[in-house]
């Protein structure tokens, strides 16, 4: 887990190399449970301030928690989504340091139905929303897992080649079984129906391959990244609309 939480998060480990990481990425949604946990004790403990203020801190905590490093994707696949020209035109424009009028709208559409949902949750009932936030940041990192486990990196190049490589065999049936397996503890408490909401992660991941295919020609670790936060987002909606 040290490899994983060095490559993922912005937790003070020691440092590990990327193939280390690599072959423990079987175990990514187990990472979700520790992002998620600074998020989910803002709620717990921050009853005296507005909905509005505890989601955005809890949001902003999770973001942090994960050293922001997915949303960089968000940007990323925003702006190549805006591209006109063949895929690689698009991947071009996903190693381009710049960001253009997509990436900022990509970083709308995928925060602001978040942070919204969780308003609406916490207003409702803070244990409740910290409960659904753990299993948001868990189905992200299942959503990335599946989208490494049954996608095609687009380039040899890709930061995606050294985790698609070890999800063979053993640990890719593991890796896709704990994906499907893992946001159901967090969900299971809050509802007969709630539990289905866990399919919000492997179909977001089918999405961002059909998406990422049509459009890049595979994935690559942007993609990856991208389609993690946007699994985020579609579990916190969703849960909303229970309440």
């Amino acid at each position: 887990m040290r490899a994983l939480l060095s490559f993922f998060t912005a937790f003070p480990v020691r440092a590990s190399p990327l193939d280390k990481a690599a072959q423990n990425v079987y175990l990514l949604p187990l990472v979700g449970l520790l992002t998620g946990a600074p998020g989910a004790l803002l709620i717990l403990l921050s009853h005296a301030m507005p909905p509005g203020v505890v989601a955005t801190l809890a949001l902003v905590g999770v973001l942090l928690a994960a050293g922001l490093h997915h949303t960089d994707g968000v940007l990323d696949v925003g702006d190549g989504l805006m591209v006109k020209g063949d895929p690689a035109r698009r991947r071009a424009v996903l190693k381009d340091a710049r960001v253009g009028v997509g990436g900022i709208g990509a970083l709308f559409f995928v925060y602001a139905p978040a942070l919204a949902a969780l308003i609406s949750l916490i207003d409702y009932s803070p244990t409740r929303a910290a409960l659904v936030l753990l299993a948001a940041e868990v189905s992200a990192r299942s959503a990335m897992l599946l989208t490494l486990a049954l996608g095609k990196p687009a380039e040899a190049s890709s930061s995606a080649v050294p985790f698609v490589r070890v999800l063979t065999g053993p640990r890719r049936v593991v890796g896709i079984t704990l994906a499907l397996l893992a946001p159901l503890p967090c969900l299971q408490p809050l509802g007969s129906l709630a539990p289905l909401v866990g399919l919000s992660a492997p179909l977001t991941a089918l999405f961002a391959l059909y998406m990422a295919r049509r459009t890049f020609g595979g994935i690559s670790g942007d993609t990856v990244g991208a389609t993690g936060e946007t699994a985020r987002t579609v579990l916190l909606v969703a849960m909303s609309g229970m309440t």
